[in-house]
């Protein structure tokens, strides 16, 4: 596979552009730490400019993509990122208002948004069609590993080097990013663009395609059971995920006395658990209902989370948090695995694209909601209180599915 040069380079610049949004990432949580310590509604407000292009622009860009030379596209992508990154270590680092990081990160993650299709698309013009499933695989299994592993790396660099450092390193792994994509042969077709079309097409995709897929995503919701059922257990679960998010952060913070460094390996350590718990689901997984599944590893979630917070708040030790995040990345791997399944099975193939794309519209919203809430919550409440009234929260909606459910054939 790596014979194939315009691969390598696309490979080695998704790598590193995976680096980059870790960084990304890392930078803000030490930024905040520095300017507003302690403060996880400063957090919520960052990073909720990082999340919500995913539903704001993420609908549009695929059908652009289409139309747009790919290779372009991306580095293109690569490069205005790398400009508009580099714009807050050199001239808004230091001013008291985050209102032009706000819209600067908004403007980086809103372009990244066309970067992810249009990697995806160009890999068929790349590699030939016996080697199409090798080359997803590469992709895919490398890039999980490089944004697990870039959150320990970055979480190091910016713990040593500084939050303004690491928005310059983040700046430069999309310019490197972007030079290695220009360097991909120019096999796929240009597409000359209309800007009018353009206009044109992007008003009726606003008026049609999102608002139109959610409202179809939304009535076979309400018509499916089994989708409707399961699609309720993923908004509390991204629900839960979004209150936990950004108050987890602080409260490691504060208890091992660490801005990105303790933070970023701990969030690679729930990678690592996520990774093995999908891998032992993946392997054993049909041997058991995948509903009860989910209800059993809500109650393990809820457990392992109250477990986290008691064994740091009472025992501050990093290994000690490494091991609880690791085995609750496993406890919690298998419920989003065994949901996904569920709806392929009770989904009309016609009907899939539209349903998983509202799907992802109502997870970030829950995600986001339940962020700001539990964040103001955190200026006045302990961290560790409101994190283990959530895991509290998530076991007994597991025990309560088990028990109501007990006699239902699966």
């Amino acid at each position: 596979m790596f014979c194939n040069r315009d691969f390598t380079l696309l490979w080695a610049g998704q790598i590193i552009s995976q680096l980059g949004d870790r960084l990304s990432q890392m930078a803000l949580i030490g930024l905040v730490y520095v300017k507003a310590p302690g403060s996880s509604l400063q957090i919520a407000k960052l990073l909720s400019f990082t999340i919500i292009p995913v539903f704001l622009i993420g609908p549009l860009a695929g059908a652009y993509v289409d139309r747009w030379d790919r290779r372009k596209t991306m580095y293109v992508c690569d490069l205005l990122r790398a400009l508009l990154v580099v714009i807050i270590p050199l001239f808004l680092f230091n001013k008291g208002s985050f209102i032009w990081i706000y819209l600067i990160i908004f403007l980086a993650f809103s372009i990244g948004r066309f970067f992810v299709p249009a990697k995806l698309s160009i890999i068929p013009q790349l590699v030939g069609q016996k080697d199409l499933l090798l080359a997803n695989s590469l992709i895919n299994t490398t890039g999980m590993i490089a944004a697990v592993l870039g959150f320990g790396i970055s979480g190091l660099i910016v713990e040593w080097l500084g939050a303004q450092s690491g928005f310059f390193l983040d700046s430069i792994s999309f310019l490197v990013s972007g030079i290695l994509i220009f360097l991909i042969s120019r096999k796929n077709g240009h597409h000359k663009v209309d800007i009018k079309e353009l206009s044109r097409d992007l008003v009726k995709a606003i008026q049609k395609s999102i608002w139109h897929d959610v409202k179809e995503g939304v009535v076979y919701f309400l018509k499916a059971k089994e989708i409707r059922f399961t699609s309720s257990l993923i908004f509390g679960l991204w629900s839960a995920l979004g209150a936990v998010y950004v108050v987890i952060i602080v409260f490691v913070q504060n208890m091992l006395h660490s801005g990105t460094r303790d933070l970023g390996l701990l969030i690679m350590f729930l990678g690592i658990g996520l990774f093995l718990g999908s891998l032992v689901y993946g392997r054993f997984g049909q041997r058991i209902s995948h509903y009860k599944i989910i209800f059993y590893s809500l109650v393990a979630s809820g457990i392992m989370l109250i477990g986290f917070v008691l064994g740091i708040s009472y025992y501050p030790d990093f290994s000690i948090a490494a091991l609880l995040a690791l085995l609750l990345g496993m406890v919690i791997a298998p419920i989003m695995i065994a949901s996904n399944t569920i709806i392929h099975n009770a989904s009309d193939q016609q009907m899939m694209g539209k349903i998983f794309s509202s799907l992802e519209i109502v997870m970030h919203l829950a995600f986001l909601v339940f962020m700001f809430l539990t964040s103001i919550l955190a200026e006045h409440i302990p961290p560790q209180y409101i994190l283990v009234t959530v895991g509290t929260t998530i076991a007994a909606l597991g025990i309560f599915q088990l028990v109501v459910h007990r006699k239902t054939p699966w």
